[in-house]
């Protein structure tokens, strides 16, 4: 990506047991043997991975993957047991405990699942709570509080405390808290997990319209991967602890590098994940009905090769107008029914 690197992790491990930091003697590593023979938890294992600038990179895998601990470690709520964390360039395994605690109050924004909101407080002062931490004054940090919860689309909710508000409305808030000290780094974790599918539906468009707005540097956590293929730029996918893939959705589906990356993917309607770029061919023609955008999803051009002829195909053109290839309508066609999926 063309983007600076915002936050990095280098061979970053969380073992948990006791006197874990002894595996690491003389940079050493430990062994799946060193582990299972001593009764440790390789939680985290040798984790390597660059989040972009302005990007939305999901942590995706089972249930004890290891994804909300590396998350963790990111933020140092725990502490890795040996690696580096690289935040603008910045060791945070090297700053002190007021240095990350005003990192954590001033760059960086946090969502868990359970909403935590304060029930004494109302919608106005959870989302205001955070920079009462910071000591903002009064006047300043109900403004800013209101100017997001504005954002979220909760204006008029001020006044609400948490009891008389929706799951949905709760998490707009949790959100809205978030979001309130302009973090330079948005982590959330499972955000939305704990939503019926419709709000859950709702509140992935709402975090889509709020980046398309704010573009945020965004870490997300989740197990769902259709969740994931519809928010990420970029996914990596653990197991066991271990990053097996990193890549943007199209790359997973396309190019899985395990057969449990495969397993993870095969669920996916490839029109949802595919762009014209990915399955176009050569140009053949010197004509077409059509110019699509390379970077269009096939689900998009669904309804428009329904109505082309049958032999037909899209001119497909790259951000400078150039035209780079074609799409016949059949492969769309395809793709939309899943007939070539595995192929």
């Amino acid at each position: 990506m063309d983007q600076p690197v915002k936050l990095s992790c280098r061979h970053v491990w969380k073992v948990f047991g006791d006197n874990a930091e002894n595996l690491f003697t003389n940079g050493a590593a430990p062994s799946p043997d060193d582990l299972t023979s001593g009764n440790y938890i390789g939680a985290v294992r040798d984790a390597c991975l660059d989040v972009h600038e302005s990007e939305i990179f999901i942590i995706m895998g089972l249930s004890g993957s290891g994804k909300s601990t590396l998350v963790r470690c990111l933020t140092r709520l725990i502490d890795p047991t040996a690696g580096e964390v690289l935040f603008d360039g910045q060791d945070l395994m090297k700053v002190s405990e007021d240095e990350l605690i005003d990192m954590r109050r001033h760059k960086m924004g946090m969502v868990f699942q359970h909403f935590a909101l304060l029930p004494h407080k109302t919608v106005l002062g959870n989302v205001a709570f955070p920079l009462e931490v910071q000591g903002v004054d009064r006047k300043t940090r109900e403004q800013r509080a209101l100017e997001i919860i504005e954002l979220v689309g909760l204006q008029g909710r001020e006044g609400y405390y948490p009891r008389e508000l929706s799951g949905g409305q709760q998490q707009r808030v949790g959100i809205a808290r978030s979001l309130a000290v302009e973090p330079d780094v948005w982590f959330l974790d499972e955000p939305f997990s704990a939503l019926d599918p419709l709000i859950r539906r709702e509140m992935q468009d709402e975090f889509l319209r709020l980046q398309n707005v704010l573009r945020k540097t965004i870490v997300f956590i989740t197990h769902d991967f259709d969740e994931a293929v519809r928010l990420a730029d970029r996914i990596a996918i653990m197991k066991d602890g271990e990053i097996i893939q990193i890549g943007t959705p199209e790359e997973l589906v396309l190019a899985p590098a395990t057969d449990y990356v495969r397993e993870f993917t095969r669920g996916i309607p490839r029109a949802k994940v595919l762009s014209a770029r990915a399955v176009m061919t050569p140009k053949t023609r010197d004509s077409y009905v059509e110019t699509i955008d390379a970077n269009a999803l096939i689900e998009e051009l669904v309804g428009r090769a329904a109505d082309m002829e049958k032999g037909s195909a899209f001119a497909v053109q790259n951000d400078s107008g150039e035209i780079i290839g074609e799409l016949a309508r059949e492969t769309v066609i395809d793709l939309l029914t899943d007939a070539s999926k595995d192929k």
